[in-house]
């Protein structure tokens, strides 16, 4: 969550409360918005359904702009939100192996477990595979720690890495999504899917 806690706007008894009823409400909007379907998931990697495409950059681009005005009217330091460190190798092969589940099952993890709650019994295998996998990986970790933690690359952000100031960054970033949102429609009516 924000840090209204640490600035004492909300107290600790408030904070849990208020974080279950924003993860439930962005569960109810997942499941209003057809992500509890794994056809419209897998459409996006088909062209036939960019929806999920759409919805998830408009969410980025709103937090950036958001974010962004907060540092402007000196709500929030940007140096100080915690950015992840970055493991190049685990990168690329964790955002593969991400990939891969994500065409086979037609689900990510957030909205496997949307559709879990709604009753759907492949987003609830899709959930028991998530589960044998983070066990495999934790009990396997001495055995790829090496790989795991290579090409340590520090703490990047890409405007630094690209020497831009973050507007310009987010400028480009709305520039990009009005792009991927033209493409979006074009391969909507290039590869159109029968109605399911």
């Amino acid at each position: 969550m924000a840090p209204l806690v640490s600035y004492d706007i909300i107290s600790q008894n408030t904070n849990l409360p208020l974080a279950f009823a924003i993860g439930i409400g962005f569960g109810w909007v997942l499941e209003s918005s057809g992500f509890s379907s794994s056809r419209k998931l897998a459409g996006v990697f088909y062209g036939y359904d960019t929806v999920v495409l759409k919805v998830f950059f408009t969410g980025a681009i709103t937090a950036m702009i958001g974010l962004l005005f907060f540092s402007l009217f000196g709500w929030i330091d940007l140096n100080l939100v915690y950015v992840n460190p970055t493991f190049l190798t685990s990168a690329i092969l964790g955002g593969v192996i991400m990939g891969l589940g994500f065409i086979m099952g037609g689900f990510c993890p957030g909205t496997s477990f949307c559709a879990a709650s709604i009753g759907k019994i492949d987003a609830m295998v899709f959930i028991g595979g998530l589960f044998i996998g983070v066990f495999i990986f934790t009990e396997g970790y001495p055995l790829w720690e090496g790989i795991y933690k290579a090409n340590f690359q520090g703490y990047p952000k890409i405007s630094t890495s690209l020497n831009l100031s973050d507007g310009i960054l987010a400028l480009l970033v709305i520039l990009a999504a009005v792009g991927m949102f033209w493409a979006g429609e074009w391969a909507e009516k290039k590869f159109p899917q029968a109605e399911y």
